[in-house]
Formats: C-alpha cells, structure tokens, sequence
C-alpha cells in the first residue's frame, strides 16, 4: 500500500534507475520512498502555486497537491495499521537530492517559462512514477493489499500524467 500511495512524487526518471539498482526493496523501504516521493510532489505543487499566473497551471497544481496530500494520508493511515517504520534507503535520498535541484532550476524562471518547464517536469515525473509502479513496485509488491493500492495509483498517475501530457501541448 505503500508503495502505490506514495509514489506519486517521484521525480523524473531517476525513481526508476534508482529503484532498480538498489537490491529488492522492503516495505519498510517502499514505504519511505512512496512518503518522500509524495512530499516531493506536493513540493513542486506548492512551487507552481506560488509562481504561476496561468489558470489552468494553478489548476493543474491544485489537483497535484489535493490528490498527493490525499494519498499520504492514506498511506500515513496505513502504516500505522501495519505498524511499519519507513526506512531511508539510497532510493529516497537520490529522489530528494534530484528534486531539490529541480525546485531550484524552476525557482529561476518566471511566467510562460516557469510553467512550461513546471509542466515539462510533471509529464517527465508521471511517466518515471508510472514506469517505476509498472516495472518495479507492483511486481515486487508481497502484500495483496499493498499491491492493490499500488494498481490503483498506477490508474491514477497514468490519468496525472495524460492531464499534464495535454496541458504542455497547449502551453507551446
């Protein structure tokens, strides 16, 4: 269930390469990855809501942060059903380093450039969670539950990423 609710902020492609090149993950692991991902989005969100003056980008940023805020509490929820402590792992801190200096690369710009990069990043962002859920996290999920939860993100995200797909097309 982790892994699924918090995967949602992964940044770019570096979830996915990083995801594969750390021995198989645990839950425990998963679920610090999927909370840090998560944060990293809603990060992001704050980044756009704060910057952008384009309507269907703050919209866009609203629904990013509503949906990823919703999913961690989900999984916050569940972890403490499960009594599981997440557990920092090269995964998460490769996630927080990169999306850091995307944060900061974003911070640079302003108006039209600002969101078309933000926008740019968030199709780069679903794809990379999506591919990481598909290949990575639901085949190693253990837990029917958790897996469950991860199939039902993947829905999600895919639907992130079509939304985010068709607003970079008419930011061009």
């Amino acid at each position: 269930m982790f892994r699924s609710v918090f995967i949602a902020a992964f940044t770019a492609v570096a979830l996915t390469g990083a995801a594969v090149a750390q021995d198989k993950l645990n839950d425990a692991q998963i679920a610090h990855i999927a909370y840090t991902a998560g944060q990293l989005d809603i990060a992001a969100a704050d980044q756009a809501l704060a910057k952008s003056k384009n309507a269907d980008v703050i919209a866009f940023a609203e629904l990013m942060a509503r949906d990823h805020k919703a999913v961690n509490d989900q999984a916050l929820a569940l972890v403490g059903k499960l009594g599981v402590t997440p557990e920092d792992n090269p995964t998460s801190q490769k996630l927080s380093a990169d999306a850091a200096a995307k944060l900061a690369e974003l911070a640079a710009l302003d108006g039209a450039a600002f969101d078309v990069a933000y926008i740019a990043n968030e199709v780069s962002y679903h794809q990379a969670v999506n591919d990481a859920l598909g290949k990575v996290l639901i085949p190693s999920a253990q837990n029917a539950e958790l897996k469950a939860l991860l199939e039902t993100g993947l829905t999600l995200f895919t639907e992130h990423q079509r939304h985010a797909e068709h607003l970079a097309a008419e930011l061009k």
